[in-house]
């Protein structure tokens, strides 16, 4: 059985100060507030807030053994603030606080959508074969839309970097390799990183990244039975950079071995899903940004999901965690590495 985070409950105390936040915020709160867990674990600890007849979402990072760098609430924070007058569906932010003398850490709080969550495999499985395929027409469409925002127009200029982004992300991925990399894959590793080292994607246009997109990190709402993505979530990993890598990164994701990542048979795996080309000429074909140099993207993003495997089992072996994918992540790390040599080697 598996223990609730650390912080998985809001005090009184705590709930009253958030209160007045929200008062301040221009928000209307008509009495005391309650708060539940919706979601904890390696991300954002996210609460579902309310006064009975409003809700909003609470957003902060785990409240013990958090690296602040991969729980930036802020950084979700800002991205929504511009992305809320775009087509891109996000739930409208209320108020950020970085005074930690609150919750032991920053939060923010956003609108509360109304959506389903499509997080494994059986819940895929209850959807029927044409509503599957409008959801993934859908967020295709979404990622597109994304894609196409002009982050300097709203606002985002200094969001990241806006060139070298591969090159940026091998240098900092290779770097985490050596730290958590297990040593029976390091000939294997070797051979992607090197083989990687003269075949670095071009980038040939820049955008806002989420970082993690995939069919459960979206809420979906279905009105009248016709699917849309009612808000993208999760957006700590976001940053300005190449829009193909953010593709390769949601195709990486779609292999089998992603479920010993999670722990569990995800939906995002799920075999009644399309196949990594054929997600990408979907994308292509909503009006999504060329692929170039697509083969050596998702080499790329296969080894950076690779070595995110070995993270995290790199801190169960220290002993700082436990629980769903911990104790398996690490069989993932091998299937992930020839992945990445295999598209390097035929060319995907």
């Amino acid at each position: 059985m598996t223990s609730a985070p650390a912080g998985a409950q809001l005090t009184e105390s705590e709930l009253e100060q958030i209160a007045e936040l929200l008062l301040r915020a221009g928000m209307e709160v008509v009495a005391p507030l309650t708060g539940s867990l919706i979601a904890g674990g390696r991300s954002n600890l996210t609460f579902r807030i309310g006064d009975g007849v409003s809700r909003w979402v609470l957003r902060t990072p785990p409240r013990a053994g958090r690296t602040p760098s991969a729980h930036d609430v802020a950084r979700e924070f800002r991205v929504t603030s511009a992305l809320v007058h775009t087509e891109v569906p996000v739930a409208a932010p209320v108020l950020l606080c970085e005074d930690e003398t609150i919750l032991g850490g920053p939060f923010a709080v956003a609108s509360f959508v109304s959506g389903r969550s499509v997080q494994t495999s059986v819940q895929v499985g209850e959807l029927s074969n044409v509503t599957l395929g409008a959801v993934l027409e859908e967020l295709v469409g979404v990622l597109a839309s994304l894609h196409r925002v002009d982050h300097v127009a709203v606002g985002l200029e200094r969001f990241g970097r806006p060139d070298s982004y591969a090159e940026r992300q091998y240098a900092r991925w290779s770097s985490q390799w050596e730290l958590v990399g297990p040593a029976s894959e390091r000939d294997l590793a070797a051979e992607v990183i090197t083989g990687l080292a003269p075949r670095l994607p071009r980038q040939s246009s820049t955008g806002i990244v989420h970082g993690d997109y995939r069919i459960d990190n979206t809420l979906l709402a279905f009105d009248a039975g016709v699917p849309r993505v009612a808000a993208v979530v999760d957006w700590e990993l976001s940053t300005i950079g190449d829009p193909v890598a953010d593709v390769a990164m949601m195709c990486g994701y779609r292999d089998a071995a992603f479920d010993l990542i999670v722990g569990t048979p995800s939906a995002w795996a799920s075999d009644r899903l399309p196949s990594v080309g054929e997600l990408a000429m979907a994308y292509e074909a909503v009006g999504g940004v060329p692929l170039v140099d697509w083969s050596e993207h998702l080499a790329l993003a296969y080894f950076k999901i690779a070595v995110i495997a070995a993270g995290i089992d790199h801190r169960l072996r220290a002993g700082a965690a436990s629980g769903a994918g911990f104790d398996t992540a690490g069989d993932a790390v091998a299937p992930y590495l020839t992945l990445a040599r295999d598209v390097l080697t035929t060319g995907g």
